[in-house]
């Protein structure tokens, strides 16, 4: 039995996919549409002028003499000028109403954040050579990939947690913060993104010391750091999650919370102050077993809370069971990082268009016609 044809239903579904697939402007000026009626008059008053041309040449003494003196006529050509200026008025109308959609930009993230787990799970093999490995190496090819206007942090966590590297463009200095990670014992998670937090946002009311995190109850705070200590504010008012737009949290981990801040409670710290986290799970969901100095213990995901705080922050969650699995997912964050989706005013591209269609209407009169209307 041969194949059967695509219904109409089917071909009708493809087509509304595909159209609800483009930017549907909205108008910031609306009213202004009202003038658009104008165009089918202007189409009439065509019309009339091509019949009234008529008439004009039926005085001639004889047809046949006229056909002779103007000899073959221009057809088709002598209306697409006017089809062309008829649609530069249409863009210029619709630009004057203000539209404004949904379109793909260069993100304004000035600041990313890398929060990596170095506890001791990270040197489980499953991820191959280890995950710890795979995490630098995924990490520093997801650096390169950055814009170079994009200043990066890197925040170490285990049982504590400790700033690598403060923000900065420097690409080389990036790379030997993070080639300097060492294993530890433990997983706070929730330190590691307080401790994000507070880098980003100093003198903002986060009391990193009070989390095990000052100069005597772990590792050692940067300057700015203990800036934010010294000088603490209130904390801002809340705004909503994900609308923070110049700075973003990626935190990798594979293991549990052992110790520390709860992860949820940061994240809500986080989605108070609208900065997006997204979150990478590096490991096979079954887990491994691992032995560090004398000691073994299995380890294994938890998704749960991951996705959680990526949800709470208005970001994403990521599955990682493989080095090149990992490699996707930072090359998948580097693109969702440097361009971002945003409502924005789009008048200038129907302008350009306007004029565009303008100048081919001139072109193509002067070039038949020799005039320009």
């Amino acid at each position: 039995m041969p194949p059967t044809e695509p219904n109409a239903l089917h071909w009708l579904d493809r087509w509304h996919a595909f159209w609800s697939g483009l930017p549907v402007p909205d108008f910031l000026w609306p009213q202004m549409l009202w003038l658009l009626l104008a165009l089918p008059l202007l189409v009439l008053f065509y019309l009339w002028m091509q019949g009234r041309r008529r008439k004009l040449a039926v005085r001639y003494a004889s047809l046949s003499l006229v056909r002779e003196a103007l000899g073959k006529g221009p057809g088709w050509r002598r209306h697409l000028p006017p089809l062309l200026l008829l649609l530069a008025l249409a863009a210029m109308l619709v630009a004057a109403a203000r539209p404004v959609a949904v379109i793909a930009l260069p993100s304004q993230q000035q600041t990313i954040m890398l929060a990596i787990d170095v506890s001791a799970s990270m040197r489980a093999t499953d991820v191959k050579p280890n995950r710890l490995v795979a995490a630098q190496d995924s990490a520093k090819s997801f650096i390169a990939q950055l814009p170079r206007t994009v200043r990066v942090g890197v925040v170490a966590f285990a049982g504590s947690a400790q700033v690598a590297q403060l923000p900065t463009q420097s690409r080389d200095d990036l790379m030997t913060a993070i080639d300097s990670f060492q294993l530890q014992r433990g997983t706070a998670t929730g330190n590691g993104l307080m401790l994000a937090l507070a880098t980003l946002f100093p003198n903002s009311g986060i009391d990193i010391a009070s989390l095990g995190m000052g100069p005597r109850g772990g590792p050692r705070l940067s300057p700015l750091d203990a800036q934010a200590n010294d000088t603490p504010k209130p904390p801002p008012p809340p705004v909503a999650p994900g609308s923070y737009s110049s700075a973003a949290i990626v935190m990798l981990t594979d293991g549990q919370r052992t110790t520390g801040v709860d992860p949820l409670e940061a994240a809500q710290i986080a989605a108070d102050r609208g900065v997006r986290i997204y979150t990478v799970g590096v490991g096979t969901r079954e887990g491994d077993t691992i032995g560090f100095e004398g000691w073994s213990m299995r380890v294994r995901l938890d998704e749960d809370t991951l996705k959680a705080v990526a949800a709470k922050t208005n970001g994403e969650y990521f599955f990682a069971g493989s080095a090149p699995d990992l490699k996707r997912v930072y090359d998948t964050l580097s693109s969702r990082l440097a361009v971002e989706k945003r409502e924005t005013e789009v008048s200038a591209l129907f302008a350009l268009a306007g004029a565009a269609f303008a100048l081919l209407a001139t072109l193509l009169s002067m070039w038949w016609f020799h005039r320009v209307a």
